[in-house]
């Protein structure tokens, strides 16, 4: 569904991503990993038409992504990390402006709107003021808002920052059911429970490059079991092909 080819991006001196090159299929849940400063925001940018590569190409299907305009774009959906909410207006009026960006209007609108309220259980809360909400209720919220027009594609990016095991647990449930309706998920995160627990693949990047795009077992593979027999976590075969500097 989604298909990545050797993306580069660079500011002036900086480069940002080198050669960036994966898949996403339909059903499948992706998990986007890398140290602070990898390339994962921008390699999410390039892909959902908000910054242009230097180099390389995104295909949704057999379509080659033009850019912001491309109307291919209504099939992604993107949840950024930053909180995209109006705290002013009530959690339904905010689906209404982010439907009508999608020329979503009518019966159409409020079917969807209805919809999502129910996938992230916030329809009890439809007519209460964002800044009401809990963290928890924000983040389940912006992930209703990248629902709204139905895209096949969702772009995740650090869905889960400062909420509660609670809502964190009601927005995997919200992604499972994702997949299970064949939706195609790209997930970032440096929660690497997260990523064991969603992920059909990992990709790792570090300093713009792709280091590992593997399923969780073989990167397991890649570290020798302990004196127990227990394989090794996720964060210990993460910080094996990443190294353990600091990078803030």
């Amino acid at each position: 569904m989604l298909k990545i080819n050797n993306l580069r991006k660079t500011y002036k001196d900086l480069v940002a991503v080198s050669d960036v090159s994966f898949t996403l299929e339909r059903g499948q849940l992706v998990g986007l990993l890398g140290p602070n400063g990898a390339g994962k925001t921008t390699t999410v940018s390039m892909i959902a038409g908000l910054v242009t590569p230097d180099r390389g190409e995104v295909l949704i299907g057999d379509h080659r992504l033009s850019g912001d305009t491309d109307p291919v774009k209504r099939r992604i959906g993107l949840v950024p990390q930053d909180l995209a909410l109006y705290d002013e207006l009530t959690a339904h009026d905010n689906l209404r402006f982010f439907g009508a960006l999608y020329d979503l209007t009518g019966a159409a609108l409020e079917q969807s709107i209805a919809s999502v309220l129910e996938l992230v259980e916030l329809s009890d809360r439809a007519s209460d003021r964002v800044k009401t909400f809990s963290g928890g209720m924000k983040r389940r919220l912006n992930l209703a808002a990248g629902l709204l027009h139905d895209p096949d594609i969702l772009l995740l990016d650090e869905p889960t920052v400062g909420v509660d095991p609670q809502s964190r647990n009601a927005i995997f449930d919200n992604l499972e059911a994702l997949k299970q309706r064949g939706k195609a998920l790209l997930y970032t995160t440096h929660y690497m429970e997260e990523a064991e627990r969603l992920a059909d693949r990992i990709v790792v990047i570090d300093h713009g490059n792709v280091i590992a795009n593997e399923t969780l077992a073989e990167l397991h593979a890649r570290v020798p079991a302990g004196p127990d027999g227990g394989r090794a976590t996720l964060e210990t075969v993460f910080l094996m092909l990443t190294g353990r500097s600091l990078r803030d």
